[in-house]
């Protein structure tokens, strides 16, 4: 089982950065693939980014490509999210999610675990 535990959200302005951390317990973290996911007020939870087990191959939402960065640090247990360029339609509470096999995933169903989310939120 892994826990999951998100930081680093806060409110930005519009153009700006926030990385977003995720902390991982237990033994087995380099044995998941992970995802972000974000939702806004009023609407379904959404893909953001995937990254596969080793950390080598990544997938990303087409509305965060070229402006978010996906990575995972096995030896740390940690994921990251790096944002750039943030857009007030960036506003959200973003989760990072665990999922107990070796390949990325852009589908909510695929994932076993979820953090409890840490809101961005981007000012115009």
């Amino acid at each position: 089982q892994v826990q999951l535990v998100e930081s680093g959200g806060g409110l930005v302005q519009a153009g700006g950065s926030l990385r977003l951390s995720c902390a991982a317990s237990g033994r087995t973290f380099r044995t998941y693939a992970m995802g972000w996911f974000r939702q806004a007020p009023g609407k379904e939870r959404e893909f953001v980014a995937t990254i596969n087990r080793s950390g080598g191959n990544t997938y990303y939402a087409d509305f965060v490509k070229g402006r978010f960065t996906i990575s995972k640090d096995n030896a740390k247990n940690m994921l990251y999210l790096q944002m750039n360029s943030l857009k007030p339609e960036d506003t959200a509470v973003y989760y990072c999610a665990a999922k107990a096999d070796w390949g990325t995933s852009v589908f909510l169903r695929d994932y076993d675990y979820w953090g409890q989310g840490t809101q961005v939120t981007v000012s115009s």
